[in-house]
């Protein structure tokens, strides 16, 4: 959450800059958020590929641990045969 809260603030930080020297971002809001997921998305596809070149499978449960937790920003899950955590 920490992370979230410090991006927020820098964003706040850069459009307060922007609106001081007068001058417009320099994308629309919506293709600057594509932007970036394609910028997420395409990290992946050098894993993916290392992969695929040294023949291992490309399985969901690979690309559930590997890949969307650096696309959502989520923790990457839990080993099945882990033990519980105790926070």
């Amino acid at each position: 959450m920490k992370s979230w809260i410090l991006s927020l603030l820098v964003g706040l930080l850069a459009g307060g800059i922007y609106a001081l020297l007068g001058t417009r971002s320099p994308a629309p809001p919506v293709i600057a958020l594509l932007g970036l997921f394609g910028m997420l998305v395409g990290e992946q596809l050098v894993p993916i590929t290392r992969r695929l070149l040294a023949r291992q499978p490309l399985t969901m449960a690979w690309f559930r641990h590997e890949c969307v937790p650096k696309i959502s920003g989520t923790p990457q899950p839990e080993p099945p045969d882990a033990p519980p955590r105790r926070d």
